[in-house]
């Protein structure tokens, strides 16, 4: 260890060249990304469909393949996880990452070939650490160890040759023996399935590591740091691991997060957002304090940039690199070495910079939840709330709903603000058959919610009549087309509801 970790940290520097090479021209490494995908999918049954063999410019790409959602590429995936090969991808494709967020499956798989994995995946992580290292050329960080918060899933086998899981999970399974060497707790403790008992051998296995480094979802990073602080007699976390400097963070706004973090740490350390979903790794910070993420182009993954006015479309229109324009928001839409071509990936972003590319995500094309990685949408939410007035024998007339964040004595939750036409005899009642329901409806909801680790129970509050119809008068959004948005990401429009009870000051 002592051995490797100046050699990877020389390496790590040896790559700046590349990587601002790729920064510097990002159009022309964007087509030749396309150019290598088509080449290698050309003879698989989705290229010969779309005759990948004669598609000569990004304009006959963008003119022959149709965008697609999951439910469009569903068929092929299906057939890919029972081991048909040269379906999507010309390489055999054994892996999926399980990710949740459709309106009509509980899960989706997304296909993860070597490819994936080696250009994309592992090749960003790399790129991220070398822009690091510009950054900060006097670091120590490999000196010490990467502490992993990730995987809610445990890898699993659907036959002898497919294999699922969390993303994270899969990352950690395949990653090259270097990055087990950098990286604590051990596989078999990064890979428990249980949370609770995962926390606890998270915290007991890393209290007495060098840990210089921290990865994962904000919200079971906080747990973790209270239960090692328990464990340590510590105040602070710079008491416990002294050189770390660096937190790598996404999935989720940081910004509730940000203060706690600066508390429980103790000390000022570098955060770096990364935009790393289970469809590939598209961004993340190359510089402290920037809001923008720097979008990694030479990474098997072909960008267009849809406008979300043109979502729903029979025809959508997207631009490229070329003529994407700042503080526009864009849908993105993907072709990976995984073999989803013109995918939408369902986030919306805008470029805070074209000199080089760098975006920050701003949402979903639907309202969602997102704040503790339980990736909420209103499809889960209009059908939990069906089923729970349908088990209850009560009628809705509006509802909201927003999260509540982290608190010193609580963890987060779900706020629903519900007007009702005919009231539950028991709101406990109605609040237990709604998060059964989006249990059942989502996977990632139901991880967060296991054992109220991350996620308590919903909060539940019966609103009078006409609230819903006073704060849309107060916005001139009365009759017509205007409702009330069902979900949101952030507690704005839940505390101006909330302004308008009859007992508020």
């Amino acid at each position: 260890m002592k051995i490797l970790s100046p050699v990877i940290s020389i390496l790590a520097r040896m790559r700046s060249w590349g990587v601002e090479n790729w920064i510097n021209y990002p159009v022309s490494t964007q087509r030749n990304v396309l150019q290598h995908l088509v080449t290698q999918a050309q003879y698989t049954e989705f290229g010969k469909k779309y005759n990948f063999n004669r598609l000569f410019t990004i304009k006959d790409f963008k003119s022959r393949i149709p965008v697609h959602e999951y439910q469009d590429l569903k068929p092929y995936i299906m057939r890919m996880m029972n081991g048909e090969e040269n379906i999507l991808w010309n390489t055999p494709v054994n892996w999926f990452a399980k990710s949740s967020g459709t309106t009509s499956d509980k899960s989706k798989f997304i296909p993860l070939s070597e490819e994936s994995f080696k250009e994309m995946h592992y090749k960003a992580s790399k790129d991220v650490l070398t822009n690091y290292y510009n950054n900060f050329p006097e670091s120590d960080l490999l000196t010490g160890k990467g502490l992993v918060v990730g995987g809610s899933h445990s890898v699993n086998n659907l036959n002898e040759e497919i294999q699922f899981g969390d993303l994270s999970a899969l990352l950690m399974h395949n990653s090259p023996f270097w990055g087990q060497w950098l990286r604590t707790p051990e596989l078999k403790i990064a890979l428990m399935d249980e949370w609770e008992g995962k926390i606890e051998e998270l915290a007991r296995s890393t209290i007495h590591e060098n840990v210089t480094s921290i990865a994962g979802v904000p919200t079971w990073t906080i747990i973790l740091i209270k239960r090692i602080l328990e464990l340590s007699g510590k105040n602070k976390l710079i008491e416990v691991w002294p050189h770390l400097e660096l937190y790598l963070h996404g999935g989720v706004s940081f910004t509730p997060y940000r203060e706690q973090f600066r508390e429980l740490v103790g000390a000022d350390i570098n955060y770096l957002e990364m935009y790393n979903a289970s469809e590939g790794f598209f961004a993340a910070q190359n510089m402290p304090n920037d809001d923008g993420m720097l979008l990694f182009t030479d990474h098997g993954i072909f960008y267009e940039f849809m406008p979300v006015e043109e979502y729903g479309s029979e025809n959508p229109q997207t631009v490229g690199l070329k003529d994407v324009e700042k503080d526009k928001n864009y849908a993105i839409v993907i072709s990976t070495n995984g073999g989803l071509w013109r995918y939408l990936v369902g986030d919306t972003v805008k470029f805070t910079s074209t000199r080089p590319f760098k975006i920050v995500v701003t949402g979903r094309l639907k309202y969602f939840i997102n704040a503790f990685g339980e990736e909420l949408i209103a499809d889960n939410a209009e059908k939990a709330i069906a089923k729970a007035a349908e088990l209850t024998n009560t009628v809705v007339n509006d509802y909201t709903a927003a999260p509540v964040y982290f608190s010193t004595d609580e963890n987060g939750a779900h706020e629903w603000l519900i007007e009702f036409e005919k009231d539950p005899s028991d709101p406990k009642q109605f609040a237990t058959c709604l998060d059964n329901a989006l249990k059942e409806l989502n996977s990632d909801y139901e991880a967060k919610r296991s054992k109220g680790i991350a996620l308590r129970m919903p909060i539940v509050k019966c609103l009078p009549k006409g609230v819903f119809q006073r704060w849309l008068k107060s916005k001139g959004k009365l009759g017509g087309q205007h409702k009330v948005p069902r979900l949101s990401n952030d507690r704005k429009i839940v505390e101006e509801i909330l302004s308008f009870l009859p007992d508020a000051a």
